[in-house]
This record gives structure tokens, C-alpha cells and sequence, in this order.
């Protein structure tokens, strides 16, 4: 059993940690599983969900929304960037059924921009060989450079 005081003390050191940049509650696992007990950290841990600073759903979506404001990536990879962020798998994969078209989009936006950057240096099959390597649908591969032809 712990004190209210450590409750308080390792609650406030786990809340800096979130607050300093939105984390996924794997990512809160992983940090302090060493350093705090498994009791008292579970319990922060559930505090902190119904304070609603974890909350993996939400953290899904703006890193979601992150890349694609930042980057040019396959759904496959969003995917994986995730999964390896402790996020559940079927969570996921719900977002992504859920905004499948504007994921679609996003997809062939990111192959054309990749398609635009690499064609100067690469013949056309190793681009599209470069981006089914990174995941991408080949449908989308085939839209995204029909709209570059």
C-alpha cells in the first residue's frame, strides 16, 4: 500500500511526463514501470484516464493528424508508428475504418508528393517498387501517378 502523499508525488512526476508531450498509456507503462510500484502506478494510471489526460483514442487521432500535416506516409505505416507507440491494435484499426476515404486521400497525396520528389533521380517502376516497399496500396499507387502522367 502507498501513502496519499506518494500517490501525489509520482502522480504529479507521471502528469509532467504527459504534459510535456500527449504519450499513450504504453508509453507511461514503459517509463515508470521500474521507478513506481505496479499498484501505485496502475492506480495514477487510471486517475490520469479519467482525468482524461490518457486517453489512447484521442492520442490516435492527433498523431494521426500529426503526420499528415508533417509527412508523407502509407496508412501501413501510421499503422505501425502506433503499434510500436503500445497502442491496441484494433483501436487502430477502428480510426482507420472510421476515416478510411480521408485516410485514402492522404495516402495518394503522400505518393504523389513522394512520386514528384523521387522522379527525377528514379524510372518510374522503382518509385512505384519504393513505395509498395513503404506500404502503400497499390490502387493508390496506380491514382497517384495516373493524376502525375
Amino acid at each position: 500500500m502507498y501513502t496519499v502523499e506518494e500517490f501525489d508525488k509520482e502522480k504529479t512526476k507521471v502528469l509532467k511526463y504527459v504534459l510535456y508531450k500527449k504519450r499513450s498509456e504504453n508509453e507511461i507503462r514503459r517509463k515508470f514501470e521500474k521507478e513506481i510500484g505496479s499498484d501505485l502506478l496502475e492506480d495514477i494510471i487510471e486517475y490520469l484516464k479519467e482525468a482524461k489526460y490518457i486517453d489512447d483514442k484521442e492520442y490516435i487521432r492527433k498523431t494521426i493528424n500529426n503526420f499528415i500535416a508533417l509527412k508523407n506516409l502509407s496508412i501501413r505505416e501510421i499503422e505501425y508508428k502506433l503499434q510500436s507507440k503500445g497502442i491496441k491494435k484494433e483501436d487502430i484499426e477502428d480510426y482507420i475504418y472510421e476515416n478510411k476515404e480521408d485516410l485514402m486521400e492522404y495516402e495518394i497525396k503522400s505518393a504523389k508528393n513522394i512520386i514528384a520528389k523521387k522522379s527525377t533521380s528514379l524510372e518510374i517502376d522503382e518509385i512505384k517498387q519504393y513505395l509498395l516497399k513503404k506500404g502503400y496500396k497499390k490502387e493508390n499507387i496506380e491514382i497517384a501517378m495516373d493524376f502525375d502522367s
